[in-house]
Parts: structure tokens; sequence; C-alpha cells
């Protein structure tokens, strides 16, 4: 249904939660431990529908068409490095949404970057710390 890219505490805990609502969620980091450290809580917290990828290619080729993916990763070069990394596996159609907090200045400048590829780009802040990632996000 979902990909989540970007394991860290807020990212992680917001696949499991979405995951324990019934959505599949495949997951992909930089770091392939976080991936295996997700996947083996997802299992942990009662086997829940979450996958784990190899890479960003892999991450990209796992997710059913059009593709839905979340990036929760530091504002900044980081957000711009990710959806590089993964636009170049994706297709008009697909849609990336940024769950940072990030500068609108640049959710308007990623949104016209990918426009032209076809790509949907939508900038949600999720806050709420790690509880609220895992047990109920706010959603901006």
């Amino acid at each position: 249904d979902v990909g989540l890219y970007g394991l860290a505490v807020m990212g992680q805990n917001f696949a499991l939660n979405m995951a324990s609502h019934g959505f599949s969620v495949c997951v992909g980091n930089r770091s392939p431990a976080k991936v295996a450290l997700t996947v083996n809580r997802a299992k942990a917290e009662g086997n829940l529908p979450l996958i784990g990828s190899n890479d960003a290619e892999d991450f990209v080729k796992k997710l059913s068409k059009p593709r839905k993916v979340i990036i929760l990763v530091m504002a900044g070069k980081p957000v711009d490095e990710t959806i590089a990394t993964l636009s170049k596996y994706m297709e008009p159609g697909d849609v990336i949404v940024d769950g940072g907090n990030e500068w609108f200045q640049n959710t308007l400048r990623r949104g016209e970057t990918l426009s032209a590829k076809g790509i949907h780009f939508i900038g949600m802040g999720i806050s709420g710390g790690e509880e609220g990632a895992r047990n109920g996000p706010s959603l901006m």
C-alpha cells in the first residue's frame, strides 16, 4: 500500500503504526541495519504486514503502482538527496510525501521539480514524537 523511507525514531514508529492499522508497508533506509530492526520489530509486534528493502531501487520496485512514498529524513539537503535517489526509479503518477517539518520554500521548489517529471509531491509534517508516530501522530 505504502512505502516509508527513513527509519530513525519517527520513521520506524510511523511505519509500524500504519502496518498495525492494516496497511502493507515497505520500509527503506540508507542503513540496512535499521531496515532489519524495523522488520524484526514488526514481527515481534504481531507479525505486522511490513517488509524491508535492500536499496532505493528495490524499495521502489516493491511498491504497487501508482507508488505512494513517505519520506521521513532530516530536513534540508538530506530530503533533496533522498528525493533524487528515489525519483530515479519512480514514474509519472507516483506520489512522494515529505513527512518532515520543512521550510515551505523548499517544499514549493521540490514540488515544481517533481511536477516536471509527473511525480506528485506533498509536504506534510508529522508531529507527536516517538509516541505520537507509533500511536497517533498529528499530520499537518
